[in-house]
């Protein structure tokens, strides 16, 4: 059981810190678009989760899900929400918004904690309901200090934590999930290709041999950290999984403020302050309700 948790908390920070590596990654292809770049990554991505499926011999669970109308469905709109995510996220690293997107990381774990109130009918007690004030009066002040709505930040948090609902209404495992997704995704993303390529304007195979490779290996590079977090969800406490969360906008923050030079004015520490504040009460409740939980449990098998 130690063992088993050891490796949970290896693949955990392996996924999560990859997530946030990403960073990186993107940034090395700024210039190409945002657009080819989504659609190289799904494309990609269908290939790769393709292979590891053949390798772990899943295919029957890929083949059952097809007989699911309402699970099919329901995978349309988890496609359309990842790629909504992905191409985001994309677009704000390489237009050097690295920094606010690491907000929107920071706060979609209240993001979820409001859509499973609003769309489950989960109960929030008064720290849930404090943490997620905490947050809005953040992004409210961010709001009226810059004069601009947060769109990256919110559109970030909301289209992965609607990705997180609409999964959860679903009994699909991660990877054969993504699959779909990307095979839902694909033909539309190979048919914008190849009219860039018809056009002349394809970058890739015109931005250097190493740029390519990079390309290529979007997929591996979106499927691994997928991979890493399967394996931990299946080890850890999702309250401790949760902790490891925070790893991501961790990096994003650090590596926006610190190695791309991104602005981080006191207004912006004040609107972190207040999202970070959110966090740690948040943090601090699911902590408490699985020591009361565990308190339960130990008592019981006395």
């Amino acid at each position: 059981m130690i063992n088993s948790k050891y490796h949970g908390f290896l693949y955990a920070a392996g996924a999560f810190l990859s997530w946030g590596l990403l960073t990186i990654y993107w940034k090395q292809l700024n210039n190409v678009s945002a657009l080819e770049l989504i659609c190289h990554r799904i494309v990609w991505s269908f290939f790769f989760v393709a292979l590891v499926i053949t390798f772990k011999k899943k295919w029957t669970e890929v083949m059952a899900v097809k007989d699911d109308k309402k699970t099919s469905l329901l995978l349309c709109l988890s496609s359309t929400l990842v790629g909504t995510n992905w191409f985001i996220f994309i677009w704000s690293v390489n237009h050097n918004h690295v920094v606010e997107a690491s907000l929107g990381y920071y706060i979609n774990p209240l993001v979820n904690a409001l859509l499973g109130f609003i769309f489950m009918k989960d109960k929030l007690n008064r720290r849930q309901m404090w943490a997620i004030a905490l947050a809005a009066i953040g992004v409210s002040y961010s709001i009226i200090d810059y004069g601009k709505f947060p769109w990256i930040a919110l559109s970030l948090a909301f289209s992965f934590g609607s990705y997180g609902l609409v999964r959860k209404l679903m009994k699909v495992e991660s990877l054969p999930g993504l699959l779909i997704e990307t095979t839902i995704l694909s033909p539309l993303a190979a048919a914008y290709l190849i009219w860039l390529y018809m056009q002349g304007t394809l970058s890739f195979g015109a931005i250097g041999m190493d740029k390519n490779i990079l390309i290529l290996l979007a997929g591996a590079a979106t499927s691994i950290p997928l991979i890493f977090f399967a394996h931990a969800a299946r080890r850890l406490k999702l309250a401790t999984l949760g902790i490891f969360q925070y790893i991501t906008p961790t990096c994003l923050l650090l590596l926006g403020v610190f190695v791309y030079g991104e602005p981080f004015h006191q207004s912006s520490l004040v609107t972190f302050s207040f999202i970070w504040a959110g966090i740690l009460l948040y943090a601090f409740d699911g902590l408490s309700v699985q020591r009361k939980i565990y308190r339960q449990t130990s008592g019981q098998a006395q």
